[in-house]
């Protein structure tokens, strides 16, 4: 019996993913094709800066691990953005949209266009990438002052990322 639950509980992130209804504002383009949903957990860095005599975290980058709908881990997601797969394949991205679902409480939901592809690999042919179902991830609200200048802080986060290719027409 526990291994049944076991293995439920590892296949939840990917029923998850299936399930999640995506906001209209960062819906992908029509003509893209869903070829994988990836599970990130990690870090979201903030550096303690001052701009006009205000202190302020500002966003610095991601630290993420990123796992399959079976929990293995696959990847990583780092500052470009950039998500590196298993195969050696990496895509970078810039984001063009995104949408507050929880503002208080988690980073916001994105859509990102891809930009840059390196390898031949799963990342390839990515078109565009979704950061949704997103968890913690907000900049610190207190302890950035003139004797913490400087100073970087990791936030834990979590979010499901799903990938997608552009649909090839094929003349008949």
């Amino acid at each position: 019996m526990l291994k049944k639950i076991a293995y439920l509980c590892l296949l939840l992130p990917a029923f998850a993913i299936a399930q999640t209804i995506i906001p209209e504002e960062i819906a992908v383009p029509d003509g893209n094709t869903q070829v994988l949903s990836l599970h990130a957990k990690g870090e979201q860095i903030y550096q303690c800066t001052s701009q006009q005599s205000k202190y302020s975290w500002q966003w610095q980058a991601p630290k993420a691990q990123l796992f399959d709908s079976k929990g293995h881990l696959v990847g990583s997601h780092a500052v470009g953005p950039e998500w590196t797969y298993q195969d050696g394949s990496r895509v970078m991205g810039k984001m063009i949209k995104k949408v507050e679902l929880a503002p208080d409480t988690t980073v916001a939901w994105l859509l990102l266009e891809a930009t840059q592809h390196h390898g031949n690999g799963v990342f390839a042919n990515i078109s565009f990438i979704q950061r949704v179902k997103t968890r913690g991830g907000l900049p610190p609200v207190t302890g950035c002052d003139g004797n913490h200048l400087g100073l970087e802080k990791s936030v834990n986060y979590s979010s499901d990322y799903i990938f997608y290719t552009e649909q090839q027409h094929h003349a008949e």
